[in-house]
């Protein structure tokens, strides 16, 4: 387990670094509280994924675009990759485009 992940795994107070500056010992202390806000969008993402996978053919409309929502705000952040999210977002209005149509 490499030092990143295993202070990905700690809360940020029970850090213990090896850095040889103040500047490294504060870098590593922002990188363990990015790793663990980015871990908790990541999960929500990954949730919301199975939600919608779940749904078989009909996913339905507000579930994919939340779906969407999340995304989006990921990718601002990056968190996850533009492409990766573009990505993701085609598959999904894919998997809604494939669905029969609702009466409206």
């Amino acid at each position: 387990m490499t030092g990143r992940e295993l202070s990905a795994t700690l809360p940020a107070s029970q850090i213990f670094t090896m850095a040889n500056t103040r500047s490294a010992s504060k870098r590593a202390r922002q990188t363990t509280k990015r790793a663990l806000r980015n871990r908790s969008v990541l999960t929500r993402l990954r949730g919301m994924q199975k939600n919608v996978s779940a749904a078989g053919a009909s996913p339905e409309a507000k579930d994919v675009r939340a779906m969407i929502s999340a995304i989006d705000k990921a990718a601002k952040r990056g968190i996850i990759h533009k492409n990766a999210a573009n990505r993701r977002k085609a598959r999904l209005n894919k998997s809604l485009g494939a669905s029969p149509a609702s009466p409206s």
